[in-house]
């Protein structure tokens, strides 16, 4: 029985620090790493954060500017540079994507037609931007479940059908934290999403904020078909992803595992395997 590969996200996020030269080196070293896709963040920071545009960074150790706004414009790359990104993912065999946190992001970003893009946990009762990407972008849709309601999960899906766009849709079991602690990754999320959603939406994955890779492992085990990991190229670097992200290593670790125990998710294929038969002959007792 063939076995369906399960893709590894790497999301570089704002991990780049608002450098686009650290955002390519973490394209290349994910590709390196055997990542399937990488994934950046777009906002309208305007849009986005309206009358606490101009708050001060509710951690200001973190921050890249005076005030949370100007910390969020820091990060932001520009349309042009999200084109050149996709390009050098391209370059590198790698697909490229993008978190959409407003409408105007989710214009700009569906202007340049990427393989996916990927709703996030905050942005998911965002029902204008939802309509306009069922509407107006033919990718596939990621979407995020963390910090959601079922009865939220309900409304989401039922939108994506009434679009007839559920088949283009993937959701993500998630606990939004940074990092989460193991007892509160609940991935048995997987299954009951699986269960109550299989038929109904295009796949079901898996996007983590946890320590370590032994969690992905078992999600992929438990039927997630995408894995999502945020990745930066050092943990100890300003901001506040990084503490919940893989470094290059843990990636490739990630990448290798996800392979591997994939290729072993498997059924025996005969009663007795050909690697089987010789020990067999030489070792089993019959009569």
């Amino acid at each position: 029985m063939e076995v369906k590969q399960t893709k590894v996200v790497a999301e570089i996020g704002c991990n780049h620090k608002g450098d686009i030269s650290i955002a390519k080196e973490m394209i290349k070293v994910a590709s390196l790493a055997g990542a399937y896709a990488v994934k950046f963040q777009k906002r309208n920071n305007r849009e986005l954060l309206g009358d606490g545009y101009d708050n001060p960074h509710p951690n200001p150790i973190n921050s890249y500017g005076e005030t949370y706004g100007e910390h969020r414009e820091f990060l932001e790359f520009s349309l042009d540079e999200h084109r050149e990104l996709k390009s050098v993912c391209e370059d590198h065999n790698l697909i490229y994507s993008t978190s959409v946190w407003d409408i105007t992001s989710a214009q700009e970003i569906a202007s340049i037609q990427p393989e996916f893009i990927k709703i996030p946990s905050a942005s998911n009762l965002h029902f204008e931007m939802l309509k306009y990407l069922c509407q107006n972008f033919s990718g596939q849709i990621q979407l995020s479940f963390g910090m959601t309601t079922k009865e939220e999960e309900e409304k989401i899906i039922g939108l994506f059908e009434s679009y007839s766009r559920a088949n283009d849709l993937l959701i993500y079991s998630c606990t939004s934290g940074y990092p989460v602690p193991f007892e509160d990754i609940c991935l048995m999320e997987i299954v009951r999403l699986k269960e109550d959603y299989g038929n109904r939406v295009g796949g079901v994955g898996f996007s983590g904020h946890h320590l370590g890779i032994a969690a992905d492992v078992a999600a992929m085990a438990l039927g997630a078909e995408w894995i999502e990991r945020h990745f930066t190229l050092d943990r100890t670097w300003k901001g506040t992803d990084h503490a919940a992200s893989l470094e290059p290593d843990g990636l490739r670790r990630l990448c290798r595992d996800i392979k591997n125990v994939g290729r072993a998710l498997t059924y025996k294929s005969q009663d007795i395997l050909p690697i089987e038969k010789v020990q067999r002959d030489k070792l089993k007792w019959t009569k």
